[in-house]
C-alpha cells in the first residue's frame, strides 16, 4: 500500500505512535509518506520505504496567524497526486482530520476518492476539542472521516460524551516495541545515582495537566524515607515551578533535569519507579514505556491510565492529587525487594500485551476495510447472471 501519515512531529505520544506505526509498515514493504511541518523526532528518512513531505507555511503580513490547515490540505493533495497515495491516516481530529476532509473534497474534483482514517489521541478531545471555538470543527472532522479509532476505552467514552458523534469509534490501543527497552548495554545506574540511590523518573511535556508539582511532592516524601534521585525528562511551562518547589523543599540537588532527549529508554533501564500523577491521560504511553523497561508505575487513576497501569499488579494508582497514598505505596514497594522484583516482571508482562506485533494487524485490517469502501464493483459481462 501507499499510505500517507499526518501527525505532529514532536515528542508527544501521538507523534511517537504515528512514527513507530509508519516505520513498521515500511519494514513490511508498504510505502509510507509522512506529511507534517518538520521531520518527526523518531523518524529516519534514509530508511527504505519512508518518505517525508514538509508542509511549508508562508509568512504573509496579512495574517495574524498563519493558515497551517490550508497549507497542510494543499500538501496532502499534492502528495496524493504526485505519489499515488491510496489512503490517509491522520492522527488528531484538528487540524489534521479537518485538513484531510478539505483535501479529500479537492481530490474528488480531480476524480480521486481517497479514504481517511482518523485516530483520536486525547488532547484533541479532552482539552482542545471541548473549547466552544473548536467543538463544531472537531465534531465535523470525526463524522466525516471514513474510519475513526481512538487509543483507549476511556477516550472513546469521553468522545461520545462530549460530541454528537454518528461514526462508530473503534478502540485500537497505543503500542510499543518492547525490544527497544531490553538489553541496554549502557545501563550504568551509577551515572545518575553515584551513591546507590533509588532512581525515580518522570517524562512529560511539563504542562499543568501532568501535575509536575505532584511529581516533586511524591519524590520528596519517598526521598525522606529512602535516599533517591528524581530524573525529569522533557520540558515545558511547569519546569520553573518544579525547580522552585524543589528548592523550597530542600531537595533541588537530588533532581536531574535532562530536557528533551531521545535517550528515554536508556534512563528507564536505570529507573526503579516511574511517576505519572496526571490530571488526565487518554492512554499513558509514557507509563507503558516504563513498564516495558520493567519499571513499576505510580500514577493517578485518571482517564485511560487504569487500562495500562493495573493497581497492585504493575504499580499503584490513586485519585488525582493524592500524593501521600502514592508515596506511601512506593516506599513500601521499594522496601520489599521480593515484591519489587515481582512488580517489575508483572509490569513487563503487561507491557507485552501492547507489543506492536499484536496491534499492527488491527490497523492493517482497517486499511483494507477503508480501501474496500472505494473499490468500484466490477462491471458484469453482458448476459452474465
Amino acid at each position: 500500500m501507499k499510505i500517507g501519515i499526518v501527525c505532529y512531529p514532536t515528542f508527544g505520544g501521538s507523534g511517537v505512535v504515528a512514527t513507530e506505526l509508519g516505520k513498521h509498515l515500511a519494514q513490511m514493504g508498504h510505502k509510507v509518506h509522512f506529511i507534517t511541518y518538520s521531520q518527526p523526532v523518531r523518524l529516519d528518512i534514509l530508511v527504505e520505504n519512508i518518505y517525508y513531505h514538509e508542509v511549508n507555511v508562508q509568512d504573509y503580513p496579512l495574517f495574524q496567524y498563519q493558515p497551517y490547515e490550508l497549507a497542510l490540505s494543499s500538501k496532502m493533495v499534492d502528495t496524493v497526486l504526485n505519489e499515488g497515495l491510496e489512503l490517509l491516516h491522520v492522527h488528531y481530529a484538528i487540524p489534521h482530520a479537518y485538513a484531510a476532509y478539505m483535501a479529500k473534497q479537492i481530490l474528488k474534483e480531480k476524480g480521486i476518492d481517497i479514504p481517511v482514517i482518523t485516530t483520536l489521541h486525547g488532547t484533541d478531545i479532552t482539552l482542545v476539542g471541548k473549547n466552544p471555538s473548536y467543538k463544531p470543527a472537531v465534531t465535523f472532522s470525526i463524522n466525516h472521516s471514513d474510519i475513526v479509532t481512538c487509543v483507549s476505552n476511556s477516550l472513546k467514552m469521553d468522545t461520545l460524551r462530549f460530541f454528537p458523534v454518528r461514526k462508530d469509534i473503534l478502540v485500537v490501543p497505543n503500542f510499543i516495541d518492547v525490544s527497544l527497552y531490553q538489553g541496554e548495554v549502557n545501563c550504568k545506574k551509577a551515572q545518575l545515582a553515584p551513591e546507590g540511590e533509588r532512581i525515580l523518573t518522570h517524562v512529560s511535556n511539563f504542562r499543568k495537566v501532568k501535575r509536575v508539582k505532584d511529581v516533586v511532592s511524591i519524590f520528596a516524601l519517598i526521598h525522606a524515607e529512602i535516599p533517591s534521585r528524581l530524573v525529569l525528562i522533557g520540558d515545558g511551562p511547569e519546569r520553573e515551578r518544579a525547580e522552585e518547589q524543589a528548592k523550597e523543599l530542600g531537595i533541588f540537588e537530588q533532581l536531574i533535569f535532562l530536557g528533551k532527549t531521545t535517550e528515554v529508554h536508556r534512563v528507564l533501564c536505570m529507573s526503579d519507579l516511574f511517576l505519572l500523577p496526571s490530571d488526565s491521560e487518554s492512554f499513558g504511553l509514557a507509563a507503558l514505556e516504563a513498564m516495558a523497561a520493567k519499571v513499576p508505575v505510580l500514577s493517578s487513576n485518571a482517564g485511560g491510565l487504569p487500562e495500562v497501569n493495573i493497581d497492585g499488579v504493575t504499580g499503584f494508582t490513586a485519585d488525582v492529587g493524592d500524593v501521600e497514598t502514592l508515596a506511601r505505596k512506593g516506599i513500601a514497594l521499594l522496601k520489599d525487594e521480593a515484591r519489587f522484583q515481582q512488580f517489575r516482571m508483572q509490569a513487563f508482562e503487561k507491557a507485552k500485551e501492547f507489543e506492536i506485533e499484536r496491534i499492527l494487524p488491527q490497523y492493517l485490517e482497517l486499511y483494507d476495510r477503508a480501501l474496500g469502501m472505494y473499490k468500484k464493483p466490477k462491471s458484469r459481462k453482458k448476459g452474465a447472471r
